[in-house]
């Protein structure tokens, strides 16, 4: 009988939006059985919100010191030992699952489904490749597993008014002990998740230094939004990866994106093709980004940014 497992992103206190777009992706599947794992040092604070989401039918709690801080070299030999009893392993296509899922898989002896943007059936998939310039429909074969990534920006979150039961496991693999957690480094930003964020402001290189990137800052804060950047604003050092957006960085899909002194790479359009409006603010009327955009400004952003921020 088919099941899927999927594994709960999660950061502790509360689960990630992307966990129950995942579990849209499950359900699309057409497999009533879909199981949750949530892997913490105390799930408790999570499972009750996992075992809310509706088409979840049990969610399994899975409590180790070692859980405290998810590192894939840990997790993974647990999902490989949970991955016999079920037909489907999934997790978000987010840096949480590009980490953990090719290990898991690694372990059970099985090519994984990357990025998965839509369901044909509970084996055929589509899946962007090129950075987004071709749709690929992908057949995973009979007599094995289907350990998958879940790209979220395709799908909605599940709706809540589940009530899943919760059940207590053991863990069953040991720490491989060549991996350890060190410390987390990043922005001290304040403002949405960029990754689920509603409404998502962006800079690029023309910001010119990480002082500019104040502007982005302020614009971002005034309308509640979350702040991003080109890949050639973070190597250029203004601002941290974590805020990347783009086929290397983040894949989004707010209801508003401004792409302000960005040109428009196809790397950067990969990360955003699935946003509900696109504002682009880029003083080159010929700058690839104008042709995805929704609305365009031509002009000196160091102009029209203040301009915008004080008519908001």
């Amino acid at each position: 009988m088919s099941r899927i497992l999927i594994i709960a992103e999660h950061d502790g206190q509360a689960l990630n939006p992307a966990t129950a777009k995942t579990l849209s992706g499950a359900l699309k599947m057409g497999i009533s059985n879909i199981d949750l794992v949530v892997f913490a040092a105390d799930p408790s604070a999570v499972a009750p919100s996992a075992a809310a989401l509706a088409g979840v039918s049990r969610v399994l709690t899975i409590a180790h010191d070692d859980f405290a801080h998810p590192l894939a070299a840990r997790l993974a030999p647990e999902v490989a030992a949970l991955a016999g009893d079920y037909s489907h392993v999934l997790a978000p296509s987010t840096t949480f699952g590009k980490d953990l899922l090719p290990r898991a898989a690694a372990l059970m002896g099985v090519n994984q489904v990357s990025d998965i943007m839509e369901v044909i059936d509970e084996r055929t998939f589509k899946r962007p490749i090129y950075a987004g310039n071709a749709i690929v429909t992908v057949r995973v074969p009979d007599g094995g597993p289907v350990v998958a990534t879940i790209r979220t920006a395709s799908f909605a979150a599940a709706e809540e008014g589940g009530s899943a039961s919760i059940e207590e496991r053991s863990p069953q693999a040991s720490n491989p002990g060549h991996t350890r957690f060190v410390k987390v480094e990043g922005s001290d930003g304040e403002g949405p998740d960029l990754s689920s964020a509603d409404v998502v402001v962006s800079g690029g290189r023309a910001l010119g230094s990480s002082d500019n990137f104040a502007i982005i800052y302020s614009l971002a804060k005034k309308m509640g939004a979350a702040v991003g950047a080109s890949r050639a604003a973070v190597d250029a050092g203004y601002v941290p990866n974590e805020l990347q957006v783009g086929q290397t960085g983040k894949i989004i899909a707010p209801d508003l994106y401004f792409a302000i002194g960005i040109s428009g790479a196809i790397q950067h359009l990969t990360g955003i093709k699935d946003a509900g409006t696109i504002v682009a603010i880029n003083k080159d009327p010929e700058a690839p980004i104008f042709e995805i955009a929704d609305l365009g400004l031509v002009g000196d952003l160091f102009e029209l940014v203040p301009e915008l921020e004080n008519a908001v």
